[in-house]
């Protein structure tokens, strides 16, 4: 079976980014440097604040975002220089998976009084969106 034939479209490969699922870095985002075995691999986030480290593949979330053209055994400065001329971080944060995750935990972070204004901001919508419902079945 060849990689066309496949089912997966995202791989561990050099330049992959990942989303860190586990540790003091949970929810950044990191770049594959390089690739130990196949439970591990090195990390680097020159730009997001996360150090270059081993990381097991299970505590990885794979992206659809690659680095292009990351050499072997590439250092953190290389690493940085290649994710601010291809913009990574811009193109994450514009990605709906970023948004979601950003939206949840935006909701997380509210205080009772907000979530109430919440709950109303909900019902004026649903009131204003079965009004034109009505309005657009008698026209």
């Amino acid at each position: 079976m060849s990689a066309k034939d496949s089912n997966f479209k995202r791989f561990v490969e050099l330049g992959r980014v990942v989303l860190l699922k586990s540790g003091p870095s949970a929810g950044k985002i990191a770049v594959i440097a390089e690739i130990i075995d196949h439970n591990r691999a090195i990390v680097d986030g020159p730009t997001t604040g996360v150090p270059r480290q081993s990381f097991p593949y299970k505590h990885l979330t794979l992206t659809p975002l690659k680095l292009t053209g990351l050499p072997r055994a590439a250092g953190t400065g290389v690493v940085k220089k290649l994710v601010e001329k291809e913009q990574l971080t811009e193109k994450w944060e514009k990605s709906s998976w970023a948004q979601k995750r950003a939206a949840v935990e935006k909701r997380r972070s509210l205080n009772d009084f907000a979530r109430f204004g919440v709950l109303l901001a909900k019902k004026s919508r649903r009131d204003q969106v079965r009004k034109a419902v009505k309005k657009a079945k008698k026209a």
